[in-house]
């Protein structure tokens, strides 16, 4: 479990992960080597794993976003995912449960590179592919305890 300090501190670094530790102290009313310990207690739970820069994908040229079921062919499971994890515009897969096997987004300049990516996963698996008009919930993080 978090308290309330510690909330706090994964809050101020959601919004901001380069912040200096002098701020975020502040932002706690706690000093600064206060919250480097409480980071580095995170950090060793595991509820702080990295901290990160966002980018845009657009600003890249990835004018497209697709979300893709992916169902394996018998016996082509783990050739599916050693596939997906050399496909580098594949931003985001999950192995799900269900009819499919893996949910993967993709970013990708045209419809015809992702025809091209398709096409290469479809000698080893079926897809259901929809291509996404807007995020209206950006990735987040859940509750915090």
């Amino acid at each position: 479990m978090l308290d309330a300090v510690d909330r706090r501190i994964v809050d101020v670094l959601t919004e901001n992960a380069r912040i200096s530790l002098k701020e975020l102290a502040a932002h706690v009313n706690l000093s600064s080597p206060s919250v480097a310990e409480r980071l580095r207690r995170l950090e060793e739970r595991g509820v702080i794993r990295g901290f990160t820069v966002v980018v845009d994908p657009k600003a890249l040229g990835y004018t497209l976003q697709a979300i893709v079921r992916i169902r394996p062919l018998p016996g082509r499971l783990h050739l599916v995912q050693e596939q997906l994890r050399d496909i580098p515009e594949v931003c985001e897969c999950d192995k799900v449960t269900g009819e499919d096997c893996f949910i993967a987004r993709l970013v990708v300049r045209s419809i015809e590179q992702l025809d091209d990516i398709l096409d290469g996963i479809a000698a080893m698996a079926e897809t259901n592919t929809a291509i996404v008009k807007s995020q209206p919930i950006p990735r987040r993080l859940p509750p915090l305890p």
